[in-house]
């Protein structure tokens, strides 16, 4: 039996990867699968999904969640950051579109053995995947002061992580994810609704899981993935996340990213992505209403154009995917998302030229 989950800013997702019939997607962060099954019911007849995922408990949830699908979609237990290699080694590219849901399941969350929340007395773990060494038990009982302040404020951007990293230091080994917490808010103490230690513990799961990296090498590999005229959608929870997404399309937008003082541009950059929506898109009141933990949610979209000629890339080299029709239309106005436009005439999907066309999975 399928298990109930609700995917974040659905509607408006699928709207944004622009998914119609015979598409090839990428999701990045299967978890549940809500948002792989929607992609693959809409994205039927011929539909294919490659789907990542670290923690080998979520991809067991989702081939029940895709029942029915069989033979569409292939799961792999890893991280997103190595999507290109593994897209490539199963012929899957280029693809329509791809999608980085950056945020932590729920039931993630509600695994009590996990670490993950402070609701829960857990061991201090924290990892994705059970393969990784790297635990928020090491950083906290063994890192030097300096470098778990450094950690608390880069990746929580905790204002207190010199006075919490001095307390962990002097009150170690702390073992459980309740003393930490009780740690933390007796070192800081409590005001407003959210609790005191939550930026320590998301800065220690970044940590603990190289999220940020990661994410910057999964932007660069999905932009090189998708054929021209596909779609990159990606949901960030954190001010940390999305400013990376932010940037990223910004600096990917623009043909020249030289100092403003220099007189020509020197540096040969060319822009890979169109912006879609400006303004970034935020869950709706009916959703936050349903699911509370949507409301830090915001989701960035761009397409792969190609502005002039990319330094070692040719069309040769490089595919167009043809316009599709959505059946997705709900949000197109509303979201502020363009339809799609109509590609060079003649072209088909996956390939540019017979010879690059590319096999099914």
């Amino acid at each position: 039996m399928p298990i109930s989950h609700l995917p974040v800013m659905l509607d408006e997702t699928l709207q944004a990867l622009a998914v119609g019939p015979g598409g090839r997607y990428i999701d990045g962060t299967v978890g549940a699968a809500g948002h792989s099954r929607a992609i693959l019911e809409l994205a039927s007849p011929g539909g294919q999904l490659l789907g990542f995922d670290s923690d080998p408990g979520s991809l067991e949830i989702a081939r029940r969640n895709l029942a029915g699908f069989e033979g569409s979609y292939l799961l792999i237990n890893q991280n997103f950051a190595t999507m290109e290699t593994a897209a490539r080694a199963h012929d899957f590219y280029p693809v329509n579109g791809i999608l980085l849901d950056l945020g932590l399941a729920s039931m993630q969350l509600s695994e009590t053995g996990r670490g993950f929340s402070f609701q829960y007395d857990a061991p201090l773990d924290m990892r994705f995947s059970p393969e990784q060494k790297l635990t928020a038990a090491e950083i906290v009982n063994s890192y030097a002061e300096a470098e778990i302040a450094d950690i608390l404020w880069r990746y929580g951007e905790e204002r207190f992580s010199r006075k919490i990293a001095r307390r962990i230091v002097e009150s170690r080994t702390l073992k459980t994810t309740v003393e930490l917490a009780n740690l933390v808010a007796k070192t800081i103490g409590r005001s407003g609704d959210i609790h005191p230690a939550t930026r320590t513990f998301q800065a220690l799961r970044i940590a603990v899981n190289e999220e940020l990296p990661r994410l910057e090498s999964a932007l660069e590999q999905a932009t090189r993935l998708l054929g021209f005229g596909g779609r990159l959608v990606v949901i960030s929870y954190h001010s940390l996340e999305d400013r990376i997404v932010k940037q990223f399309m910004q600096q990917e937008s623009t043909d020249c990213i030289c100092p403003a003082d220099l007189p020509e541009c020197r540096c040969g950059h060319a822009a890979r992505l169109r912006i879609l929506n400006k303004k970034v898109i935020t869950p709706s009141e009916d959703e936050l209403r349903t699911n509370p933990r949507s409301r830090s949610a915001k989701l960035r979209a761009a397409e792969r154009i190609l502005s002039r000629e990319e330094p070692g890339v040719s069309l040769e080299d490089h595919f167009f995917l043809r316009e599709r029709r959505t059946r997705v239309a709900r949000y197109g106005l509303e979201a502020g998302l363009p339809t799609l436009r109509r590609g060079p005439p003649g072209f088909t999907a996956g390939s540019i030229c017979p010879d690059k066309r590319r096999a099914a999975m």
